[in-house]
């Protein structure tokens, strides 16, 4: 294995445990206003986007199954932080809409998340965190357009 190789999947692992330290951590921020890091990302998807958006485009946007989505939307709802609405383009696949509730749930993760990605990122540069955000996004393009190849690939190989 070559030197890049092998930091190539270094990169990748650090990113598995950046990933796990970060839902982690964001369980134990949002735990007493009521929130988890799943429910979290649903609702900052809804609170970024200046239209309700069906499940299966919030999954899509934040790179989640359409099925985990849907789980963490139902419990939203139950819990009144979303409501669902009928959806002028597709009958069956309601819109969710982010509730007073929810919108206040958000607004208060996010004043805890400030000071907080603000400490983590202490002693790094703006340069160096462009380029960190440069790099993770161009391997997320990557690893769409080599998702769509592996499956072509393994419906081959089942032929």
């Amino acid at each position: 294995m070559s030197k890049r190789d092998e930091t190539v999947a270094d990169l990748i692992v650090s990113v598995f445990r950046l990933n796990g330290a970060l839902i982690d951590t964001g369980n134990r921020l949002v735990a007493d206003i009521g929130l988890t890091s799943a429910w979290w990302q649903v609702l900052g998807a809804l609170d970024l986007s200046p239209v309700p958006l069906p499940v299966a485009h919030i999954a899509r946007n934040m790179g989640l199954s359409r099925q985990a989505v849907q789980r963490v939307a139902d419990l939203l709802a139950e819990k009144d932080l979303v409501r669902f609405a009928a959806n002028p383009h597709h009958q069956r696949a309601k819109l969710v809409v982010l509730t007073a509730q929810g919108r206040a749930a958000v607004k208060d993760a996010e004043k805890r998340q400030r000071p907080w990605a603000r400490d983590l990122m202490a002693g790094l540069s703006l340069e160096r965190i462009s380029t960190a955000l440069d790099v993770l996004t161009h391997m997320n393009s990557n690893l769409a357009q080599a998702a769509g190849e592996a499956d072509e690939y393994l419906a081959a190989e089942e032929k």
